[in-house]
């Protein structure tokens, strides 16, 4: 049988929901005494339990055409809820192709780098807890800035916290090298992500595609 690996930056928010619904659990037992209430009280409690630990899972997935370094994969899983040509003005500068996902509380909240390639920046900004949907939740909402690059173009993407999203981890560290597929953060709960790639990338995706982390291409960089 194969253990579900868990995120290892989650444990902390996972013992502490098991704590709380433990404690829970002998509140109910011991004060109320109806059978009918205090058991399906505890068994929604327990499902809880169960559901966070899910919740925090790093899914095993296979890395498309590892040696293509032109292929950009999705960051998470998620709906495509943006595609579309903006200036991106924080690092790039420039015109670029916008696509973002949008992770509902049921996604895989672990994130994963979208190209291999070296990180040439990184940066995080404090801010503001909007709907992940909202159109100013990319640029107000507490969030993370990572841009890679390699020999065929620079991929810049944000980790955006939601509503319910309270903290966002990134591993990025501007210098190294690192490769598409792998782990590069999570966020807690609903969240988007925003990924730019350059115009003359091939767009893979429109509005509305269900997309998943490592395994969708959402675009291809230019030759």
């Amino acid at each position: 049988m194969k253990w579900i690996k868990i995120d290892n930056d989650s444990y902390g928010t996972i013992l502490t929901s098991w704590c709380i619904c433990a404690v829970l659990i002998f509140l109910t037992a011991r004060y109320i005494p109806l059978l009918w209430l205090s058991i399906p009280l505890c068994a929604a409690m327990v499902f809880f339990m169960v559901f966070i630990t899910w919740f925090f899972r790093v899914p095993n997935r296979e890395t498309p055409f590892t040696d293509n370094k032109r292929l950009v994969t999705s960051v998470a899983d998620g709906k495509v809820v943006i595609v579309e040509k903006v200036f991106e003005k924080e690092y790039l500068k420039r015109e670029c192709m916008q696509i973002s996902v949008y992770m509902d509380f049921f996604d895989v909240h672990c994130n994963f780098w979208p190209i291999t390639g070296m990180v040439e920046y990184y940066k995080y900004h404090p801010g503001k807890y909007l709907l992940a949907f909202h159109p100013k939740s990319s640029e107000l909402n507490e969030h993370s800035s990572t841009c890679m690059k390699n020999e065929h173009g620079e991929v810049f993407f944000k980790q955006i916290a939601g509503t319910f999203a309270r903290r966002i981890v990134c591993y990025s560290e501007p210098g190294k090298i690192e490769y598409r597929g792998d782990q590069c953060g999570v966020i807690k709960f609903g969240s988007r992500i925003d990924l730019f790639v350059p115009l003359e990338a091939d767009i893979k995706v429109k509005v509305g595609d269900k997309v998943r982390a490592v395994e969708s291409i959402l675009a291809v960089l230019p030759d």
